[in-house]
């Protein structure tokens, strides 16, 4: 079996999700993809930004990795912190901004799916579950600050994975590693029907710019930044 199908399986299964908390669906299955090529064991220093049920994050203790979770939901925090208990394994999990939870420390590897769905609002929800999609008028208000921060939270010779809509602009994303002294490319891609989400914008996506009239699919990227 490969470490491919076995993270598909734990994403899914046995995760406990509180209202409001995003449960594993595609984009989260492509960065498991991702992350299941990295080399991780007990020495593997590990951040998930926006953990969610903590499924990635949960996937890496679970081959050895040290930990730590952070998502600015409460209820995601009562979820990760659950699901830890229920499959032991040890996962620290912090309330709170990625960026305030992290001062003075360094990691290995960064797994980051964040809120990257284009949203009329020109600042980030406080509340609700469109606090782990929205993200501003382009999408870009956590991708841009993890793409800043990046180089400050790896370790040398560390690595940042992570996910979002290749409706954000994917090179943008690249660019801006590579302007913070990372070697960055995109690594996997994947196509997948809109959801509801996207749907019910689709004319203010129109306007935008961001989709066509007769686009049905989105992008997923997952972008791969490494601190030489």
């Amino acid at each position: 079996m490969s470490s491919t199908a076995l993270t598909s399986r734990t994403l899914t299964g046995g995760l406990v999700a509180l209202p409001s908390v995003y449960r594993p669906q595609a984009d989260t299955h492509l960065l498991a993809e991702a992350l299941a090529r990295e080399e991780l064991g007990p020495r593997t220093s590990v951040l998930e930004i926006g953990t969610g049920t903590g499924a990635l994050a949960l996937h890496a203790a679970r081959r050895g990795a040290t930990v730590t979770a952070v998502d600015v939901s409460w209820p995601a925090v009562a979820s990760a912190r659950l699901n830890a208990l229920i499959h032991r394994l040890p996962l620290r999990v912090l309330h709170g901004d990625f960026q305030a939870r992290t001062v003075g420390r360094r990691f290995d590897l960064i797994v980051a799916n964040p809120p990257y769905v284009p949203a009329p609002g020109v600042t980030l929800p406080s509340r609700g579950p469109q606090r782990a999609w929205d993200a501003g008028p382009d999408g870009r208000l956590v991708i841009d600050r993890i793409c800043g921060t990046a180089s400050a939270l790896l370790r040398p010779g560390g690595a940042l994975l992570m996910v979002h809509s290749g409706m954000c602009g994917a090179e943008e994303t690249v660019d801006r590693l590579a302007g913070a002294g990372l070697y960055a490319q995109v690594t996997a891609k994947a196509s997948v029907p809109w959801g509801p989400v996207l749907r019910s914008r689709r004319s203010w996506l129109e306007r935008r710019g961001l989709a066509s009239e007769a686009e049905e699919w989105e992008e997923l990227v997952v972008i791969r930044a490494q601190n030489l």
